[in-house]
């Protein structure tokens, strides 16, 4: 599917019918810099618009697993309690950034599937470009798009 705005290509996932788990499907958000300032539920730690819509259409999505990708924590469940931070893989060094990433593999080897589980990934280069060379299938449903153009799809996508 293409944009109208633009020539990027949108890769949608098929939305689950039910409330009953999609299952095979994994939906994998990053975090975000806006942060609650007290120890939280990886799932309320994040608080900015851009988060509260990407975890509101992965869960639309009735996924098997969704997962926070964190620059500190590595690979969280939304039930994970975690402490405030301030780190991003923007800003980290290659080596460092392939480091994480095999730690978010390493975890994500002994909860899915990486063969046959369908991924969707919300998040940015920096946190998928080492993952997504282990994983078979996925879609990267906001690839290439702007901030304002993410959040402009993620309220298209929660409207239907």
């Amino acid at each position: 599917m293409k944009s109208k705005e633009s020539d990027v290509e949108i890769k949608q996932p098929a939305k689950a019918c039910s409330t009953r788990p999609n299952n095979g499907l994994v939906v994998c958000l990053s975090c975000v810099k806006s942060k609650r300032s007290k120890p939280s539920k990886a799932r309320d730690m994040y608080v900015s618009a851009l988060f509260t819509k990407m975890l509101a259409y992965a869960e639309s999505l009735h996924p098997e697993k969704i997962y926070i990708l964190s620059a500190k924590y590595g690979l969280l469940n939304l039930d994970d309690e975690i402490d405030p931070y301030e780190l991003t893989l923007k800003n980290m060094p290659a080596r460092a950034r392939s480091l994480w990433a095999e730690s978010v593999l390493s975890k994500m080897k002994r909860e899915v599937d990486l063969e046959n589980n369908q991924f969707v990934f919300l998040a940015g280069m920096p946190y998928r470009e080492n993952l997504l060379q282990h994983i078979r299938h996925y879609t990267v449903p906001m690839e290439g798009l702007s901030f304002g153009r993410q959040l402009q799809w993620l309220d298209g996508q929660l409207r239907s």
